[in-house]
């Protein structure tokens, strides 16, 4: 008995362990809603494990405090965000190509997951207190700055683009351009009455963004 126990004692631990990722992976979902719909300060746990459809004890027990779930949670949004920005596929494309596809990806995230940038908000009104004890996420960044830094030097080197173009203004720019159109669409469509939202505008929006970068880079 004692040794078929300790034959499947790795199945166990396996079967506990995708378990408990499932578990957090529920959790997650239900807290980036929450926090998305009402901030940090606004949401409550118990709220949140309602959500999710657990005990609270049990929520808990995966993240010990709302602090460390908004955390996880800022984590898992930043870490989506950098992995459909598919950077790695396009630093070996033609730099002014590349950077079009860059700001275009970038574009596109936010119009597929608005809540991200709900999120977000929360945090900068929490003058970004969760962010500095991950600092994991400011290193996810480091492949994309990277692959910018790629498309700039081969730009220049072709004359193309300008030689003192710095990277992290360059994205803080992309973000601005594309994030704040989604963000802000509601007061927009009330002010100008135009639907922004519709595909053909999106489009056009995210080639009005992609053009503007390349106007400022573009020697």
């Amino acid at each position: 008995m004692k040794n078929k126990i300790l034959k499947e004692l790795p199945k166990i631990v396996k079967g506990r362990r995708e378990s408990s990722e499932k578990t957090k992976k529920i959790i997650i979902d239900a807290a980036v809603s929450e926090f998305a719909l009402k901030g940090y300060d606004g949401s409550r746990v118990d709220e949140i494990s309602a959500r999710a459809g657990i005990n609270k004890n049990l929520l808990y027990h995966h993240f010990g405090s709302k602090d460390e779930l908004f955390t996880a949670v800022l984590f898992h949004t930043y870490e989506s965000i950098r992995l459909r920005q598919k950077d790695f596929q396009i630093r070996e494309m033609d730099p002014v190509d590349g950077m079009y596809r860059l700001v275009v990806f970038t574009g596109k995230t936010w119009v597929k997951f608005p809540e991200y940038q709900r999120i977000l908000s929360s945090e900068n009104l929490n003058q970004g207190r969760h962010i500095v004890k991950q600092p994991s996420i400011g290193e996810m960044y480091n492949p994309l700055l990277e692959t910018i830094c790629i498309l700039l030097a081969r730009g220049a080197e072709k004359k193309l683009f300008k030689s003192d173009i710095d990277p992290i203004d360059l994205y803080i720019s992309i973000t601005s351009l594309t994030a704040h159109y989604v963000s802000n669409r509601y007061t927009f469509e009330a002010i100008f009455d135009r639907k922004m939202m519709t595909r053909q505008r999106v489009d056009r929006r995210l080639e009005h963004a992609a053009e503007m970068i390349l106007s400022y880079i573009k020697k």
